[in-house]
């Protein structure tokens, strides 16, 4: 148990930390210098191509006699919910700046939630060998925030593996050993001859001897992580905390109250090595016989189903998306299909929501919430490469509170789902709470920005020449373009962190979209009563862009209600009828054209329009 150390790498997106993680996987031997690639740990396609981590992933190290255990974690706003999982399975969290761009807000953010679990944070600042590198300047921000020392700053290079030594002698030196939680009278199960020292046993209930097995024994292990392999069945990536697992052994879910066997659990170096048994301290995988997606949910305990344990580890605050949008397959042949891959995604994805949606012009589908946008790009994404499937994305949406006149509170997820107005009491909104940091110069650029977002700043305060911005602002209105506006104000030094706070009741109004008076609820949003007629404008002449001609005037209309507050007209393909008359001949050329006129009328009363997939996500741009 003293050789055992548990640590994650936290960081801002894109400040290297799974180049660091792949330096000391070399300088450990964990991996052979021919099996060596760069990012080694994000295993998905998708991941390398947009450089970034989606998925944490645990690896097990040997340093100097130490059994080092490391959790890769993204760095994205988005999946903030994977770092929170990452940092209740360890004790240590090597924090990483970079050199050149200094704190920014996912910085911030993953620093907080550290500190709320108790971890030890190592401060690290990388990228030393860039010209551009101002370490100096960076060591004062991680000294102001954190409040440590400028020699306890370790600082290094990803790239050429510069002091990645010292991180790792760091994570065995400081980091403090596994905790284990004792909830009714147990001991942790040896190792190679060693039990846990007095000084890592957290104990709770009647005190008994921690040095060796008890007859009482019982075993917790959290799952933070899991995944579906198609020829294994469920495969679980888990933190044990007290006991021991053994092959083999019948298992048990305490929060689903699902049975199972553990056919194979072991380490990962980052491949999968089996071994007879995962115990307390130790991080490592579980191969079960479970099947369904739902039987061994993310943030559960696992304990012996012979001897289960009383209580269960305190689990993981529940994510509830906030961005909505329905993916509906092209053909509705591929509805079954779309339905069973967004299942093997929900297994890896906790924070991944879905039910059913039918619409009247899309066919049968699925309503899926989101954390964020670019989870949503990622999951759609996903969903076309590994399962070959070919969708409609609708606008994306945030979910809505609704007060009836009767004091029933609905929760809806999409404008169609709004009920008629004279029902309605009020609408109530998800607001957010954000922040931003950014260089001192740029300050006025972003507050007009938020002012028109229906935002308003809380606060502002300096960490050396960088501002940092304190803000609430509607969800609604930070979904859309939000980022790429603060990116082209700010030149692209800002960066940008939020999380819900709560609902709050607004004038809140349904606008629907008509197309040909055709009524397409795939595409009617909710909108504040002052913004109904802009946006009104902008989607019909986006639509106005996007919709093709046909041989007949098609007319585009926004409206709340009965009420038609923007309108943009697609003029007709006009087919010269009197090419064919060689005379001069007025009454033959006005018989043919009115002949035509009629054609046309006829055609507008029964023809369908083809509305192109890009239709439906007119808002996710709306300039």
């Amino acid at each position: 148990m003293e050789k055992i150390r548990n640590f994650c790498i936290i960081a801002h997106i894109d400040h290297g930390k799974s180049t660091i993680a792949d330096r000391m996987m070399e300088l450990t031997g964990t991996v052979a210098k021919r099996e060596m690639k760069a990012q080694l740990l994000d295993s998905m396609e998708l991941e390398r191509e947009k450089g970034i981590t989606i998925k944490l992933t645990p690896v097990t190290m040997h340093w100097k006699g130490y059994i080092l255990n490391l959790i890769d974690t993204p760095g994205h706003v988005d999946f903030s919910y994977e770092v929170s999982r990452s940092l209740a399975a360890v004790e240590t969290a090597v924090l990483v700046v970079d050199a050149t761009q200094g704190i920014q807000a996912q910085t911030l953010a993953n620093v907080y939630l550290a500190l709320e679990q108790d971890l030890k944070i190592i401060p690290v600042i990388n990228k030393i060998d860039l010209p551009a590198a101002d370490v100096e300047k960076v060591a004062v921000q991680i000294m102001n925030l954190l409040g440590c020392k400028r020699e306890e700053i370790i600082e290094v290079s990803g790239k050429t593996g510069l002091n990645v030594d010292k991180i790792l002698d760091a994570v065995v030196e400081i980091g403090p050993g596994p905790r284990i939680v004792l909830g009714d009278g147990v001991a942790p199960a040896r190792r190679h001859g060693r039990s846990a020292p007095h000084t890592s046993v957290v104990t709770s209930g009647s005190p008994q001897n921690n040095l060796g097995p008890s007859p009482f024994s019982s075993t917790r292990a959290l799952i933070f992580d899991s995944y579906f392999d198609d020829y294994r069945g469920v495969v679980l990536y888990v933190r044990v905390f007290e006991g021991s697992i053994p092959k083999d052994a019948n298992i048990l879910m305490m929060g689903t109250k699902t049975k199972g066997e553990a056919l194979e659990v072991g380490f990962l170096t980052p491949k999968m090595k089996p071994e007879d048994s995962l115990e307390a301290g130790e991080i490592g995988y579980i191969v079960t016989n479970l099947k369904s997606t739902r039987e061994a949910r993310v943030g559960d305990t696992i304990t012996l189903a012979e001897a289960p344990a009383e209580e269960a580890l305190p689990g993981y605050k529940h994510v509830i998306p906030f961005v909505y949008a329905g993916f509906f397959p092209v053909s509705n042949d591929q509805y079954k299909e779309l339905k069973e891959a967004i299942e093997k995604l929900s297994l890896s994805d906790s924070a991944l929501e879905y039910e059913p949606e039918n619409s009247p012009i899309l066919g049968f589908g699925l309503r899926i919430g989101f954390l964020g946008l670019l989870h949503l790009d990622i999951i759609k994404e996903r969903l076309e490469r590994e399962f070959k499937l070919d969708l409609i994305v609708t606008n994306p949406s945030t979910n809505y509170e609704v007060v009836m006149n009767n004091g029933e509170v609905r929760e809806i997820k999409s404008a169609a789902e709004l009920p008629d107005a004279s029902e309605i009491l009020e609408i109530r909104e998800p607001w957010a709470k954000g922040e931003i940091i950014l260089p001192k110069n740029m300050i006025g650029n972003v507050l007009n920005l938020i002012n028109e977002k229906r935002g308003h700043q809380t606060n502002v305060s300096y960490i050396e020449s960088k501002a940092v911005i304190d803000f609430e602002a509607p969800m609604a209105n930070l979904l859309t373009d939000f980022y790429d506006q603060l990116k082209s104000v700010t030149s692209g030094y800002a960066s940008f962190n939020y999380e819900l706070a709560g609902y709050r009741a607004g004038d809140l109004v349904r606008i629907d979209f008509l197309v040909a008076g055709h009524k397409m609820d795939a595409l009617s949003v909710v909108a504040h009563r002052t913004e109904a007629e802009a946006i009104g404008r902008e989607v019909t002449k986006k639509l106005k862009e996007i919709i093709p001609r046909q041989n007949y005037e098609v007319a585009l209309q926004a409206a709340i209600g009965a009420r038609i507050i923007a309108r943009e007209t697609i003029g007709a393909y006009r087919k010269d009828v009197t090419v064919k008359i060689h005379t001069g001949d007025r009454d033959r050329k006005a018989k043919l054209l009115d002949k035509q006129k009629r054609g046309k009328a006829r055609m507008k009363r029964f023809g369908k329009i083809d509305i192109p997939s890009e239709a439906f996500t007119v808002m996710l741009k709306r300039n």
